[in-house]
């Protein structure tokens, strides 16, 4: 199979791939799954206090800037002119905010899974008819939740003086890391191109699902003004060429897909009712819904999976678990049960050929879909003087299965059609016994991709069909396919059903473990309401209703 040339030489795609741990830069052959170079750097996590979780945007752009001069030297001068097009892949919700005149942020950026906005959701759950977390579903496709990024935006406006000044003189920018980076690579404060696309602006709660535009009645809700915010674009498209000086420079940007999003272009799950679910530190599991917007009343997300150019958006259900892969890691960091996530994890859960009916809920910022429970935390439970850390390790990793199947069941009453197979990638895929588990739990087949990056594929076949640069068919015959393995499920359904009904009792231990702070609702608006009361005006009604009150206490 050859991939479209041009001067005999083969077509190549850079792709930005920027998570919530690494910053990668790869560059494909069009119409290859393979990557022909790969830089990556990691991100130092800031957490300033517990829940909370930061970068510096500033360190991320270097990071990519070191990435692509890496993967330029290394290609050479020959390959380097043959990169074609640039696309962009991020971690979704993470919320910067920078002055447009000097490019320098204004505060570090708020990473999708910090919790510092719970007194934020608080704020506009009360002007909420009764505090119903939905309210908004049919509008944004979003339940109320401190995940999404108006919650950290408006915290950040509550909270951080030099953004509300950058405000008040006009110079105040906010973007999703797709929208910093595009800014920077393509100008900055010379010009930058302050753009998003769809699937970025469908998770910040302020895009109108039905119209993708920014919508009036979420920004007057949240107080947000609609000049801080970036135009709204598909997927694949011109956005705009790398400034000089940057490597790679006057090449396109042509893709810009939020990273799940991207994971399920990889998978190539164009058609409706097709799946992926990828597995890192939390777990994703989109469903493809055509056209058509599913508004879930089961806890799922709707969202937009992608949108090529004018052509009409395509839709997708979401389901999002919080902690897969950050609980083996909390096996490691904090309780010493396992040295080498990639070594150890497999062999000890071998060790043992159940759980012992241990149930791990890894609920430690709350509880994502399909409960969206902000009160629930982790517990582990039905421990016996027989467990063992083999035990609770094992039900670690099935607790990232039961997740999955919570995430499934509401796909299936959402949408009526069982899913027949569940395509997955991501790091923790590697492990065997995880995937079989998967496949005993939820009682469907469960493939594996081969690719490892499938996330940066699914960008650099958008950034490639892009019109203008047209180098990536991505529905034709002769593409590279991914290889793949296939776990069948051995378990009966009796088996399945009896373990699963344990799981919920476990999931129902966990909630209400953080009791709400009453005094969040007192929200700033209705504080204002009252603090502008005269005081004079407020001792004299409250000295008359006092006189009232014992009056009728006497006719009583």
């Amino acid at each position: 199979m050859q991939p479209i040339q041009q001067n005999g030489h083969h077509h190549l795609v850079g792709v930005i791939d920027a998570g919530t741990r690494t910053i990668t830069f790869c560059v494909f052959v069009s119409q290859h799954i393979k990557e022909v170079a790969a830089h990556s750097i990691d991100l130092e996590p800031i957490t300033p206090q517990e829940g909370w979780s930061e970068q510096d945007p500033m360190k991320i752009l270097e990071a990519v800037k070191t990435c692509m001069d890496k993967v330029v030297s290394e290609i050479g001068a020959n390959k380097v002119k043959n990169i074609v097009t640039i696309g962009i892949t991020n971690q979704r919700e993470t919320t910067i905010v920078w002055d447009k005149t000097t490019g320098i942020p204004l505060y570090n950026a708020i990473v999708w899974n910090d919790i510092r906005t719970n007194s934020t959701v608080d704020v506009i759950l009360a002007k909420i008819p009764d505090n119903n977390k939905n309210h908004f579903k049919s509008v944004c496709g979003l339940p109320v939740s401190p995940y999404f990024s108006a919650f950290k935006l408006k915290w950040l406006i509550q909270h951080v003086p030099a953004v509300r000044k950058a405000i008040r003189a006009k110079t105040c920018l906010f973007g999703t890391v797709d929208t910093w980076l595009l800014w920077n690579l393509t100008g900055g404060p010379n010009g930058g191109k302050h753009l998003t696309d769809v699937t970025n602006a469908s998770r910040t709660f302020l895009m109108n699902i039905e119209t993708l535009y920014w919508d009036s009645q979420l920004l007057s809700t949240f107080k947000i003004p609609q000049a801080l915010l970036p135009e709204i674009r598909s997927s694949a498209e011109i956005y705009g060429k790398i400034r000089d000086g940057w490597p790679l420079e006057k090449v396109p940007i042509s893709g810009i897909l939020g990273n799940q999003q991207s994971a399920l272009l990889g998978h190539s799950c164009f058609r409706e009712g097709m799946a992926k679910s990828t597995y890192r530190s939390g777990c994703f599991l989109l469903y493809n819904t055509g056209t058509s917007r599913v508004h879930s009343s089961h806890g799922l997300v709707t969202t937009v999976a992608y949108k090529f150019g004018d052509e009409p958006a395509i839709y997708a259900l979401e389901g999002s678990v919080a902690v897969a892969g950050a609980a083996i890691k909390w096996l490691r960091d904090n309780m010493g049960f396992i040295k080498n996530i990639n070594e150890d994890t497999e062999s000890l859960a071998k060790e043992v050929f159940t759980t012992g009916d241990v149930y791990f809920v890894p609920a430690f910022k709350g509880l994502f879909a399909p409960y969206w429970r902000q009160d629930a935390r982790g517990i582990i439970c039905g421990l016996t003087a027989f467990s063992t850390k083999q035990h609770i390790i094992r039900a670690a990793l099935e607790s990232v299965c039961f997740q999955t199947r919570d995430v499934l069941e509401a796909m299936n009453k959402d949408c009526g059609i069982p899913l027949s197979k569940l395509n997955v990638d991501g790091i923790m895929t590697t492990n065997n016994l995880l995937m079989q588990l998967q496949a005993d739990i939820t009682g469907i087949p469960v493939v594996r991709a081969h690719a490892h990056d499938i996330t940066a594929l699914g960008v650099a076949m958008a950034a490639g069909m892009a019109k203008g640069v047209e180098v990536w068919d991505v529905h034709a015959e002769e593409r590279d396919l991914i290889p793949n393995d296939t776990f069948l499920p051995t378990s009966t359904e009796d088996e399945r059903d009896t373990r699963y009904a344990k799981w919920k009792m476990a999931v129902q231990r966990s909630l209400g473990w953080v009791s709400p702070k009453k005094s969040a609702v007192m929200t700033e608006e209705r504080y204002q309401l009252l603090a502008s009361i005269p005081g004079s005006v407020f001792a004299i009604s409250s000295f008359g209703l006092l006189v009232l009150a014992q009056y009728l206490n006497k006719e009583v």
